[in-house]
């Protein structure tokens, strides 16, 4: 048997777990090759509905609305969505082989020979909600950070190299280090999903029936000792918690107003210091450095006219308002003038593996000035605490 495969007998229930390369052309011979043998009651696969969707259909960016997206708060959740599949998709135009293709093979073999098969993932917008709501505002840079070095990177990996992904050892390094530098992400990305996993394929698998849960190789040990937990009944079953979005909680909630209170208050504490003078002198200051980094931001990014401006005179409304940011006017702006144009929709997968890309398309470039933009003002915003603390002491 594959060293890469795991055979677990578990109260009664027969499973086969393949771990595979999600861009690799011998995962998807082996998944195939090993349904077809073993004639399995049940096919798990590591997929949720909406990625099903997009990898077994041509893919449909028509009815993704960019204002409503800013307006929802959502930004940054569809710029982390985007770069992952176009990380993904660029190694598998390397490779010649489509990510998640070996998933989708697995329900092809399982349907072509009449057996039932079961989607077991989170929903991917789940996930990455969950994490962010995990983050600070620290994780969620180095996040992002993270995501965007991955996609514009020219390193390049042969599938020799993909293969020795699904190296255990490599894995638990791999893991390791992610969950040194965002263990919060580590936890939501990995471990709960781990949990997720097991417990779909444990519900999906009947008493004495044998199942073949096709998932990724750094997932597998952790399936399966939550499958021997699940057997033990130390675990339960019901992962629904795992399917909410949680609650900012009374740190998140309190950081919000922190910030802007702090420039308020020494803004105030200039005026019965020294005087309207230097309290205007302060805020001018602020406002400069604010409203100056944000639109250097967006001119960046190549946004429009307007919307550069728009960035520098509204980046202290997302500064004093802790659930405006100066990202969502001037990507509302963005968008407003420079409309996604039906050619957008359709090549944005595309477009976003390259850098040239991403400024063609109007969808990624509206994303790129509320991103950028954003980042700008928050720089801004540092800046200006000691410039004008440097005016309340003199």
């Amino acid at each position: 048997m594959n060293s890469n495969n795991l055979h677990i007998t578990v109260d009664g229930k027969d499973i086969n777990l393949i771990g595979t390369a999600h861009v690799s052309r011998e995962s998807i011979e082996e998944v195939s090759r090993v349904i077809r043998e073993e004639k399995p009651d049940m096919v798990c696969v590591e997929l949720d509905q909406g990625r099903y969707n997009s990898i077994s259909q041509k893919e449909n960016w028509e009815s993704l609305n960019i204002a409503k997206v800013f307006k929802e708060g959502k930004g940054f959740l569809l710029i982390a969505n985007l770069v992952l599949a176009g990380f993904q998709r660029r190694l598998g135009n390397e490779l010649g082989v489509k990510p998640g293709e070996e998933m989708k093979t697995a329900i092809e073999t399982a349907v072509e020979l009449g057996i039932n098969y079961s989607l077991c993932d989170r929903e991917v917008q789940t996930t990455l909600r969950r994490a962010w709501a995990r983050c600070g505002l620290w994780s969620r840079c180095k996040l992002l950070a993270s995501l965007l070095a991955g996609a514009f990177t020219t390193e390049k990996l042969s599938a020799e190299e993909i293969e020795a992904l699904k190296n255990r050892s490599e894995l638990d390094g791999m893991m390791s280090e992610l969950a040194e530098y965002l263990p919060a992400v580590k936890a939501t990305l990995i471990d709960e999903r781990d949990r997720y996993l097991a417990a779909k394929i444990w519900s999906a698998t009947a008493p004495g029936c044998r199942a073949v849960a096709v998932v990724g190789a750094g997932h597998m040990q952790g399936i399966k000792a939550h499958l021997e937990k699940l057997a033990a009944k130390e675990e339960s079953p019901d992962v629904s918690e795992f399917d909410l979005i949680p609650p900012p909680g009374l740190l998140s909630k309190a950081v919000a107003w922190i910030f802007p209170a702090l420039i308020l208050a020494l803004i105030v504490a200039g005026f019965f210091r020294a005087g309207a003078g230097v309290s205007l002198s302060m805020l001018l200051r602020w406002v400069l450095w604010n409203g100056s980094l944000s639109a250097l931001g967006a001119l960046i990014a190549l946004g429009h006219p307007l919307s550069i401006l728009t960035s520098f005179v509204c980046a202290p409304i997302g500064t004093i308002s802790p659930v405006l940011s100066v990202g969502l006017f001037s990507g509302l702006m963005q968008a407003a003038l420079r409309k996604p144009r039906v050619s957008d929709t359709q090549t944005i997968s595309e477009d976003v593996t390259t850098i040239k890309g991403i400024y063609r398309n109007r969808i990624s470039r509206a994303l790129l000035v509320f991103f950028l933009s954003t980042l700008g003002g928050a720089i801004g915003n540092f800046i200006s605490i000691p410039a004008i603390t440097g005016l309340l002491v003199k």
